[in-house]
């Protein structure tokens, strides 16, 4: 666990995905955020697919497995993204990140209904306790301003907003653990899932937005490649190396190291401010966190 092998990359890929919360929040500002997502993949997505050549993965599929892909594109790189850009309209990017902690818990019910998948009581606590957290930091987003979001709008639906994303996500990562995608390549699962993601995104983008903008500014593009190449490229080989080295299970902490980050940034660049009832959210959060990820599912 202290290799370099296993630190090194558990680092990186914390520090960086803990920081593309806050990077989203420049894409959306004066920018259709439907747009900015359809940017970032469409530089993502030959990237992704470089990077499986490079691993020499294979990259024809059946068409059981393009029927997959499509479906987790339609629900990670377009449902999912989609819901959270537009989330950062209204919620603080941390916020956002810490609503995604909870990722596990959809993940849980959602592998009980389609796989059966059984979980220890553990879980289920630690689950309650850091969902308990997550609703005080919350609770507060909304006393503070309850009507004006971060850029326009409300808070109440900035965070219905991010529930629908981290849904979308949770039902993504079901899909592509049936058989069919157990037998295909992680990358390459991923590079075409990205490319019909993409695809939608840019139908969706044109007609709920209308023709596509050409910002003009160098931050903005500087945070599309950096969102792309860097937030999504990138760190998904050392993660993948990572998982591979360590479990899946130990690999899911890097989510505590993500959102810890994320809610760093936001103190320190959205001005985010501290409470007695912030704080106590955000230690039961990761308590709460900590406590699931260390009980194991149970086999089926």
């Amino acid at each position: 666990m202290l290799s370099w092998r296993v630190v090194v990359p558990f680092l990186l890929t914390g520090t960086i995905w803990g920081s593309t919360w806050y990077v989203i929040t420049g894409q959306i500002d004066g920018v259709p955020a439907a747009w900015s997502v359809f940017y970032r993949f469409l530089l993502a997505t030959p990237a992704l697919f470089l990077v499986a050549f490079l691993m020499k993965r294979r990259l024809r599929l059946t068409r059981a497995e393009h029927w997959l892909a499509l479906w987790v594109g339609l629900f990670q790189f377009a449902g999912n993204f989609l819901f959270v850009y537009n989330a950062e309209l209204y919620v603080t990017s941390g916020i956002v990140a810490m609503m995604f902690g909870l990722f596990m818990v959809p993940n849980a019910l959602f592998g009980r209904l389609f796989l059966g998948e059984r979980v220890q009581a553990g879980f289920i606590w630690g689950s309650v306790i850091a969902i308990v957290g997550v609703s005080l930091l919350l609770w507060h987003e909304y006393s503070a301003n309850p009507d004006a979001g971060v850029i326009g709008g409300n808070v109440g639906l900035g965070i219905f907003l991010a529930f629908l994303g981290i849904l979308a996500a949770s039902i993504a990562n079901v899909v592509q653990a049936n058989p069919t995608g157990r037998a295909v390549p992680m990358v390459s699962l991923l590079a075409w899932a990205m490319l019909y993601g993409t695809i939608f995104d840019l139908g969706f983008a044109w007609l709920t937005a209308g023709p596509p903008p050409v910002p003009t500014s160098t931050n903005y593009w500087m945070g599309i490649v950096y969102l792309a190449l860097i937030g999504s490229v990138i760190t998904f080989p050392l993660h993948y190396n990572l998982v591979r080295d360590i479990g899946a299970g130990r690999g899911a902490y890097n989510s505590i190291l993500t959102i810890s980050v994320a809610m760093l940034i936001s103190t320190v660049w959205e001005g985010y401010a501290w409470t007695w009832l912030t704080a106590s959210g955000m230690v039961l959060a990761v308590v709460g966190m900590v406590l699931a990820l260390r009980a194991k599912q149970a086999p089926t």
